[in-house]
């Protein structure tokens, strides 16, 4: 089969297309031929290290051993099984749910036996991947390219709503709006859980298309103004931030807050280090999260919202899975809206 490899840390000349043996499942795994592939920061981060390198890199304490197949946002269909119990599911349709765990229910992202696919294990950058029988779930929507859009950017989305514990009315901002976590943000917010939306981007350009997702105001991070724009839109200090940038918009965060306000962050493309004066903190007893990924029950009923029809897929591009060098170079570029995605067989 057709893959494309991480070969060690550093630009995009580290991803190669190799030809490899089509790998055979284990007893409780199943074989899928994969369909398409979403691209998500992580893996970038991963290869540029920037999570760290040697045992800082992956997921686990051991880090990343190279070569490895990235790729965690992965749809395809169930070709082969380990064992007679899961033939049943050759033929059907799936989305992988993205790791793996021995934690207990609700807390399996954060057990620190945690593994990833495309980390941990070789990913969906590749014409076909195994997968434990268990974490493949019916895809929600027909679609195979739509449905590979929400695993790892939606279920992070969706937990840090759940976690900021978001109430109908409230207002939000979310920054990075334009994103794939981040446009999953604001239709999470609005549209299930019935808040107000600050989306925040740079381009102004797309501020119709995120008011469809459901923001109700869009402002510009460009702005010298940004602060006094957010409280003048919303009539005042907002509820609650959901983050994927970081340190660029972490002042502004905290300046817009009300007290009680509560801040989430999954994320820092615009800078991992930031200033935190405390007095700001505990003075507007703000309340700071960190969030990634989320528990299959969030997974579940994120699934369950796409089928409703209350979260759509945002696609910005897709690109055949041989062109992943070119893919993750326009990952990086400002501008985008949605999901970028890798399709093996375009």
């Amino acid at each position: 089969m057709k893959a494309v490899q991480v070969m060690g840390y550093g630009d995009v000349d580290q991803l190669e297309v190799v030809e490899q043996a089509i790998p055979e499942p284990k007893a409780d795994e199943v074989l899928i031929k994969v369909k398409a592939c979403a691209i998500n920061n992580t893996e970038i981060w991963m290869r540029e290290g920037a999570y760290g390198t040697g045992k800082k890199s992956g997921w686990r304490p051991e880090g990343v051993q190279f070569p490895r197949t990235p790729g965690s946002d992965i749809t395809g269909t169930v070709v082969k099984a380990g064992n007679e119990h899961n033939e049943k599911m050759i033929g059907k349709d799936v989305v992988l749910f993205p790791f793996t765990s021995s934690g207990e229910e609700g807390l399996e992202h954060i057990s620190e036996d945690m593994s990833f696919v495309g980390s941990e294990y070789d990913g969906g950058y590749a014409e076909y991947v195994v997968w434990p029988a268990e974490l493949c779930f019916d895809m929600p929507l027909p679609n195979f390219t739509e449905s590979a859009v929400f695993s790892v950017s939606g279920m992070t989305a969706w937990h840090m709503v759940e976690q900021i514990q978001a109430k109908p009315g409230e207002t939000i901002m979310v920054t990075g709006a334009n994103g794939g976590v981040g446009s999953l943000n604001v239709q999470i917010a609005s549209r299930v859980f019935g808040a107000k939306v600050i989306a925040i981007v740079g381009d102004l350009a797309l501020e119709n298309q995120l008011k469809e997702l459901g923001a109700t105001h869009v402002l510009s991070y460009k702005s010298d103004q940004l602060a006094e724009e957010i409280i003048e839109a919303n009539g005042g200090p907002i509820d609650s931030v959901l983050d994927v940038v970081g340190d660029a918009l972490f002042a502004t965060s905290l300046q817009v807050l009300k007290k009680g306000g509560k801040f989430c962050t999954s994320g820092s493309a615009g800078g991992q280090k930031t200033e935190l004066d405390f007095r700001t903190m505990y003075l507007k007893h703000i309340t700071l999260y960190g969030s990634v990924l989320g528990t299959r029950d969030e997974f579940k009923r994120m699934l369950e919202a796409i089928a409703e029809g209350k979260i759509k897929p945002v696609i910005d591009r897709t690109f055949p899975l041989e062109k992943a060098r070119d893919a993750q170079v326009y990952f990086k570029k400002a501008g985008k809206l949605g999901k970028i995605v890798l399709l093996p067989e375009e």
